[in-house]
Parts: structure tokens; C-alpha cells; sequence
């Protein structure tokens, strides 16, 4: 029979990992083990996972996601590792369909799945607008695909041990690199199937600077990833909108002396707002127009954010390196 190891990294996540591990115990299909890595927290959160009855890997030192990933996997010996965030609630039958889709398509080496259109713990817009735009990207990669996202997501553990450890160097955009090893071996599925509802950023400010972050290495990873042979890339944001904030951004300086060039930044915010009318069509039906009013203006910010890093990560490539100088990876603390 096959066995289920269920590892989850946890930082300071005693808000929301009595719900997760809740969760957990009401599965329909109960994993064989649930290991809960500890990086370094300081709150209550190794308490919560022992009063669940979870085993308890505890790292001496914060030493970021990938790092807690790779000892819940080193720590465990399921015939399949499901990865599960501290700020995720499977619905009951998540692990279930997971297991049963490696188990019916050996074909497939990883599945993950996607969050549900309401947040774990509501607190308030900003957390909507995440969820909503993570609901409707997810939606629209349903299927075979060539990402992986470890939020809520089953890897056979040959194929983990095949494509080898994360790189516990990157502190984001780990899932990124880490697709681009994983699909030139393994097939991967994105299953509407396998859910749970996710407690996101719920403040603009930290989530504009996780977009920064996020947003500098993407460059130099898909150069990799083209390189190396990778398959094709999926968004989580339209490209056509990518490229009219960035045309919107680059004709601003000149709309204060050429009306033609205000022109130019108003028909690039239009062309922006209907780049992805399905996603205009989820936000409109679940949260009403005002609402997708807000929602437009959040999105342009983080567009804006997102390419300015991109912009910033593609120059960084063109800098002269300085001999004898390695240069470091991208990290974020």
C-alpha cells in the first residue's frame, strides 16, 4: 500500500496551524505520518503540532522554507511526500485525490493543487484581492503544467530524490527553480481537485516588497531554464498586461510636455485593465463592482513593483562582473 508523509514548514505560524493541522486530522484519507518542521519559531507553534500528536523536527536556526522542506523530506519515508504550508486548510478530501491521481497515473511524478475563492481567516481587502487573483491564475493553468507550487502539493519520493534537494540558497522563488529541474524529469498536474483555503499578505506594503523580491531573479531563472532545456513557462500574470504597464511606465516622463504620449499612458492603463477578462469576470461575480474597482488599482501597483524587478534583475545581468567576485544568489531575509 502506498504511504503518505505529510511535512509542513512552519515559522512563527501559531495564527493559523491549529486550523491547518485541524484540517489535517479530518481527512478522509489520513496520511501515514505528519511531520511539522520547525525553523526556528518563537511562538507557540511547536506546542499546537505536539498537542495534535505531530512529530517535530526543529531546526537550530531560521534558515528559510526550502531548507524546512528538505528536512521534512529527509525525516520521513512515505512512498509519497505531500507538502502542506502552515497557512493552508485541505478540504477533507485534498490528500485523497492527491494520492489517488499518483496512485491511478503513474505517469506523473508531483500534483499539486489549487486554493479555494475564500481566504482561511478574512482580513480584509488585500487579502482578497491575493486570493482572488491566485484562484483565477490557478484556474487557468488547470492541467498538465511545467510549475509546481509546494503550498498544497504531492511528489512521489523518488522523483523528489531524483531532481534533488531545493536550493536552500533561494528564499523566493524556490518553487520556480525548482519546476524547471523537476519537469525535464517528471511530469506535473495542476488538479482542481485537491484544495484548501489559504490564509494570505493581507497588508499592501510587505506584499509589494515580496513582489519585488519575487520579481528579481525571474529573469535570470528563465535564461537558465531556456539553457538547460526547460519547457514552456506559465504566468500567474498575463504577459499583455506585463507589457502595458510596462509601456504605460515608459511613456509617463514624456506625457508632462506631448499630449500624445498622455494619450499613449491612458490607452496602456486600458489595454492593462482588459488584459485578463476572466479574471475581471471572478472579481466582478464574487465581490461587486466597487470592489473590482479596488481591485484594478492593487493590481497595477503590484504590476508596477513587478516590473521595475524585472527591469532591475534583467540590468543586474549586464552589470560587469569584477574579477575574482562570485556572484551571490538571489536571496531575500
Amino acid at each position: 500500500m502506498t504511504t503518505v508523509s505529510l511535512v509542513i514548514p512552519c515559522y512563527n505560524a501559531a495564527r493559523t496551524l491549529r486550523l491547518c493541522l485541524e484540517a489535517v486530522a479530518a481527512q478522509t484519507r489520513r496520511p501515514d505520518e505528519v511531520v511539522v518542521v520547525d525553523d526556528a519559531s518563537g511562538d507557540d507553534s511547536t506546542a499546537i503540532a505536539a498537542e495534535f500528536g505531530c512529530r517535530v523536527i526543529r531546526l537550530p536556526e531560521n534558515r528559510g522554507v526550502s531548507a524546512a522542506r528538505n528536512a521534512g523530506v529527509a525525516g520521513t519515508t512515505g512512498d509519497i511526500v505531500f507538502f502542506l504550508d502552515s497557512d493552508v486548510a485541505l478540504r477533507p478530501d485534498a490528500v485523497a485525490n492527491a494520492v489517488g491521481i499518483l496512485e491511478r497515473h503513474p505517469e506523473y511524478g508531483c500534483v499539486y493543487g489549487m486554493y479555494e475563492p475564500e481566504p482561511l481567516i478574512d482580513d480584509g481587502p488585500v487579502e482578497w484581492y491575493r486570493i482572488l487573483h491566485a484562484v483565477n491564475w490557478y484556474t487557468r493553468l488547470a492541467g498538465e503544467v511545467h510549475s509546481v507550487v509546494f503550498a498544497l502539493a504531492a511528489i512521489r519520493r523518488e522523483a523528489f530524490l531524483e531532481t534533488g534537494d531545493l536550493d536552500e540558497g533561494l528564499r523566493d522563488c524556490e518553487d520556480i527553480e525548482y519546476a524547471g529541474r523537476l519537469a525535464r524529469r517528471h511530469r506535473i498536474l495542476l488538479s482542481d481537485t485537491v484544495r484548501g483555503r489559504h490564509d494570505d499578505g493581507h497588508r499592501l506594503l510587505p506584499i509589494l516588497a515580496e513582489q519585488w523580491r519575487r520579481s528579481l531573479p525571474l529573469v535570470p531563472l528563465a535564461l537558465a531554464g531556456t539553457r538547460e532545456g526547460g519547457g514552456r513557462r506559465e504566468y500567474t500574470n498575463r504577459p499583455g498586461g506585463i507589457l502595458a504597464c510596462a509601456l504605460a511606465l515608459a511613456c509617463l516622463p514624456f506625457a508632462l510636455v506631448h499630449p500624445l504620449a498622455l494619450l499613449a499612458v491612458a490607452a496602456s492603463l486600458v489595454a492593462f485593465a482588459l488584459a485578463d477578462p476572466p479574471l475581471l469576470r471572478l472579481v466582478h461575480r464574487r465581490r461587486g463592482t466597487a470592489f473590482t474597482g479596488y481591485f484594478l488599482l492593487v493590481h497595477l501597483a503590484v504590476h508596477v513593483v513587478l516590473v521595475a524587478g524585472l527591469v532591475t534583475g534583467s540590468a543586474r545581468l549586464l552589470r560587469p562582473r569584477r574579477p575574482g567576485i562570485v556572484p551571490r544568489q538571489a536571496t531575500s531575509e
